[in-house]
């Protein structure tokens, strides 16, 4: 890393919070290294509050952009001066790039779930998700899974500040693509258990099993998972196997995962938008995989 930074070197962000515990950093500035780019990745805990102000920073700093996570994907879009169509439709922004103090908002993740899926040779097409979470995680999940060919969809919120969300999102799939979209509250438990044991892949998109909740989890019930064949995704990464994850392979499920190919391959897409070269992905997956068996 010090050999490659000089005076001439852009920086590249992540704000969120928490965020200490991100890979990001680790892939992007491996990648970086590999390929001879001059640029560095720093990961900065920056909540709601602190987000206007961490914003204008890109500008004033000359940063090449951010990446931007949990709470900030959706509060930071009054924030930028344009939108990507893709993060226009979703509601909600995980990477900016800056072009002459121009930021403009787009979203990775919900091509990072999908391309994260082919890569375990895994084809959800066609069939039913279940999908817990309407964050802005969950919403890039589900547009971009009904967009990519996803048949039905049940998607379970609570009745937070996100209900409203998950209504919209519901409405924009219905609309906009060929697939059913249905919402259902969380707090329904028989519901929730119904609609897990009819799909072919359930998929938690909410920060549970996430520090400080590492010890919970939306589905503490192995006989909810009564098909060893069904896929359980839970998209938090660390830790690397979640309560989630845990419950899933008690039930035996075969197909247990968690977010780190995601957060791989949606890096991969930001990459590509700040660099406008493409991540050696396999090189990287072989660094963030190893670590993760360390």
């Amino acid at each position: 890393m010090t050999e490659r930074i000089d005076g001439h070197t852009l920086l590249i962000g992540l704000m969120a919070y928490p965020i200490r515990h991100s890979m990001s950093p680790t892939m992007h500035n491996n990648a970086f290294a590999k390929l001879g780019l001059n640029y560095a990745y720093l990961a900065f805990e920056v909540g709601n509050d602190q987000l206007p102000s961490a914003i204008e920073s890109i500008r004033t700093l000359d940063m090449r952009g951010s990446n931007i996570s949990m709470p900030n994907k959706q509060k930071v879009i009054p924030l930028l001066d344009k939108l990507d169509p893709a993060a226009e439709m979703v509601g909600a922004v995980n990477t900016i790039v800056n072009d002459d103090g121009v930021l403009t908002g787009y979203t990775t993740d919900g091509i990072g779930f999908m391309k994260s899926l082919d890569d375990e040779g895994i084809d959800i097409r066609g069939h039913k998700m279940t999908l817990a979470g309407a964050g802005g995680a969950g919403t890039a999940i589900a547009v971009q899974a009904a967009l990519d060919g996803v048949k039905e969809m049940s998607i379970f919120n609570q009745h937070d500040a996100e209900w409203e969300n998950a209504k919209r999102n519901v409405a924009l799939i219905n609309e906009k693509t060929d697939c059913h979209a249905t919402l259902h509250e969380l707090e329904d438990r028989d519901d929730f258990k119904k609609e897990i044991q009819s799909s072919f892949i359930y998929t938690d998109s909410t920060g549970v099993g996430m520090k400080p909740l590492e010890d919970k989890t939306l589905v503490d019930d192995p006989t909810w998972f009564n098909n060893p064949d069904l896929v359980v995704f839970d998209t938090v990464y660390a830790p690397r196997e979640t309560k989630l994850m845990r419950v899933a392979k008690q039930a035996g499920v075969k197909h247990v995962f968690n977010g780190l190919g995601m957060m791989l391959e949606q890096g991969a897409a930001a990459f590509k938008l700040w660099t406008g070269e493409d991540m050696p992905v396999d090189y990287i997956r072989h660094i963030l995989f190893d670590d993760d068996q360390k």
